[in-house]
């Protein structure tokens, strides 16, 4: 059986890792689940940017890592976590690429939000 298609960056679909200036803060049902001053802005090609938080920065306790699971041939394999507290509006809102390929090596561990399924990412200022 032939392996997972692999991808690499480049012109027709760039992909470039900033730091985020300032902090970013990730609210469900009025908590703050996180709060990070190292969050790292992921830009892929025209989708819109991604803040990818360390882990170390988010309250792990009050996410539940779920069975979901997906593939992108440019980042790698990516697991899944609900917030218990949003409800099923919580269910699969964060994805980590906890093994990423090279290319996006930055991003390895960290974890990013669904905008739609928590309250709030707020980006406050440098």
């Amino acid at each position: 059986m032939p392996g997972k298609p692999v991808k690499i960056p480049g012109p027709d679909h760039p992909i470039a890792i900033t730091p985020t200036p300032g902090r970013v803060v990730v609210r469900v049902a009025e908590r703050v689940v996180a709060d990070s001053a190292a969050a790292l802005t992921l830009q892929e090609a025209s989708y819109a940017p991604v803040q990818y938080l360390p882990r170390a920065d988010v309250d792990m306790a009050q996410l539940a890592r779920s069975d979901h699971a997906t593939y992108c041939p440019y980042k790698g394999d990516c697991s899944y976590f609900s917030v218990p507290a949003g409800g099923e509006r919580g269910r699969n809102a964060v994805w980590s690429y906890e093994a990423p390929y090279a290319a996006v090596a930055a991003i390895g561990s960290y974890l990013a939000f669904y905008p739609d399924r928590v309250d709030s990412i707020e980006i406050i200022g440098p």
